[in-house]
């Protein structure tokens, strides 16, 4: 049995809340997460080394005036930056605060342990103090939604691939999986879609960038005009028995 995480009963200090907010649009956050976040007397959450922090614009009504806030900056370029030294440091200033007997809520994009960067955070403090995740609607289900169809049924496997694997680990998964979504789709968009168009699957394939979010868009791939895609896309493909359409234009 691994030690990652000690019995509660041997942790001092405050409860780190590793908290989903969804995929954006702030009415889809829980009622936990809305009042962890409203009674929260220190806030974390990631931010960009430039501009605004999306998780701190999807809580932002609920977040205390007189709140502390610890922004964790994280680069956002393609380059490899020093990670682990960016979440060292955030998880030494979140940790002194739990030391302290704070709670401490954190904020997560989509759900915490799914692609969430919250993990990394889990990793370095669930040892020492008590942690409490609160799951949130994550983009899989939000870009399901947005384009109208299920994602999966039956006994249909549903595959979830990262789109900047290469195209000779994707076709595999892809073949093997009755149901797929592509995540992390940006800049890699001209060539899954290449690909997708040689597996004959181009017209089974729905494509959704910012779902839930005001600029939304939301259409079959096929009619993306694109090269690349903004960082929050995702493509589903859907290769099963049951008769779902794709929606018949694009929406925004």
């Amino acid at each position: 049995m691994s030690d990652l995480h000690a019995p509660a009963s041997n942790r001092l200090g405050g409860t780190f809340y590793g908290v989903g907010l969804g995929p954006g649009d702030p009415e889809l956050m829980t009622l936990k997460a809305h009042r962890l976040i409203s009674n929260a007397r220190i806030i974390a959450y990631p931010a960009p080394d430039d501009g605004e922090s999306f998780a701190r614009s999807i809580a932002a009504d609920a977040i205390r005036p007189d709140a502390r806030e610890i922004p964790i900056v994280v680069p956002m370029r393609v380059d490899r930056f020093p990670a682990r030294a960016v979440y060292d440091k955030a998880a030494e200033k979140i940790g002194a605060a739990l030391d302290d007997g704070h709670d401490v809520v954190t904020l997560c994009e989509g759900d915490p342990f799914f692609y969430g960067s919250f993990m990394y955070l889990f990793e370095r403090l669930s040892p020492r103090f008590a942690c409490e995740i609160v799951p949130g609607v994550t983009s899989l289900t939000a870009c399901a939604a947005r384009l109208g169809r299920p994602l999966t049924a039956r006994n249909d496997v549903l595959t979830v691939i990262p789109g900047p694997l290469p195209d000779d680990e994707i076709r595999p998964r892809i073949e093997a999986a009755g149901a797929v979504a592509i995540m992390k789709v940006g800049r890699h968009l001209d060539r899954l879609t290449r690909l997708l168009d040689e597996m004959g699957l181009l017209s089974f394939s729905g494509y959704a960038e910012r779902a839930t979010l005001a600029n939304e868009q939301v259409m079959p791939l096929a009619s993306v005009q694109a090269a690349t895609a903004p960082y929050f896309s995702m493509i589903l493909i859907y290769k099963g028995d049951e008769a779902w359409m794709l929606p018949p234009q694009s929406s925004s």
